[in-house]
């Protein structure tokens, strides 16, 4: 295996569904060895691009490659190499947790039995209790589990926080940085709730109506945008058009701007006469709302 390959690399990938175009012309490529966060709204293409990642679609145009194969034509390879937890955790609810660990574990020869009952003690999950008579929270833990005990070079998770409490979001994502920081495994983590992408990612894609608006490393992303805020000596009846603005918000005197860069921003504010009084980094939720008002 080549070891400088991107784990995951997708190039000019469109998929349309009758009139909806889910995917439009979505290049993109994960390193490995990082926590990749994929986020968007519900509805964005982030669940569309994962099906093609595990080859349970195939793209219309372009090409998805998983550590160089081709997911569609070499299934059996690319699955053995990836840990899936969807949305969805649709686990057999008549097995116990001991009979769906040793189901589960004859897919894949790499299933680390200790590794396993491992992460069962950590997760609290009995071997007697049955998948139907689990919590929520139970459930996502099991779906880990289960997606974590072949040790996968590759992790995707696809929404893996949707409907949790706070406390169970708090250990799975634990548990993904722990697989990343101890094994140097490769994780895509999807999802709308951008706080926590923002806490655990290390580089990050944003989706909005099939687009790809940003990707980069989380660092870059947030060190590039800037909120500021305008005052303008007289009062404005509506928004200020400035040259490089992403979103512009606010009334009569004071005007929040978030923007990609200063350069024209402040040229533009100038020009009108206006100042800028304050400058800070915008959070990724911030960026985002800013990225989906001008789409």
């Amino acid at each position: 295996m080549n070891t400088t390959q991107p784990a995951i690399q997708i190039e000019g990938v469109t998929r349309q569904f009758a009139s909806k175009r889910a995917l439009d012309n979505i290049s993109l490529a994960v390193p490995r060895g990082v926590v990749f966060g994929l986020v968007g709204e519900n509805g964005a293409g982030k669940t569309t691009l994962i099906k093609h990642i595990l080859g349970l679609l195939r793209a219309q145009s372009g090409s998805v490659r998983v550590f160089g194969l081709d997911p569609v034509d070499q299934p059996a390879q690319v699955l053995s190499q990836i840990g899936y937890l969807s949305e969805n955790r649709d686990l057999p609810g008549w097995m116990r947790i001991d009979e769906l660990l040793r189901y589960t574990s004859a897919f894949y020869k790499t299933w680390d039995a200790q590794y396993a009952e491992d992460l069962r003690a950590q997760f609290g999950l009995q071997n007697s209790a049955r998948v139907k008579n689990l919590s929520r929270g139970e459930t996502a833990r099991a779906g880990l589990l289960l997606a974590l005990s072949h040790r996968p070079p590759l992790l995707v998770l696809d929404e893996p926080s949707s409907g949790l409490d706070p406390v169970v979001r708090r250990d799975i994502l634990e548990a993904i940085i722990r697989t990343v920081a101890e094994e140097g495994r490769t994780v895509l983590f999807s999802s709308h709730l951008l706080e926590e992408v923002e806490r655990v990612s290390d580089r990050l894609a944003m989706m909005h109506h099939g687009r790809l608006v940003l990707c980069g490393a989380l660092e870059d992303v947030k060190h590039s945008y800037r909120r500021i805020v305008i005052r303008f000596d007289s009062p404005l009846t509506q928004p200020p058009a400035l040259e490089g603005a992403l979103s512009v918000t606010g009334a009569a005197h004071e005007w929040t701007i978030i923007c990609n860069g200063l350069g024209n921003v402040t040229a533009s504010a100038s020009r009108l006469g206006g100042r800028i009084v304050s400058e800070h980094p915008p959070s990724l939720d911030e960026i985002f709302v800013a990225h989906a008002s001008t789409k």
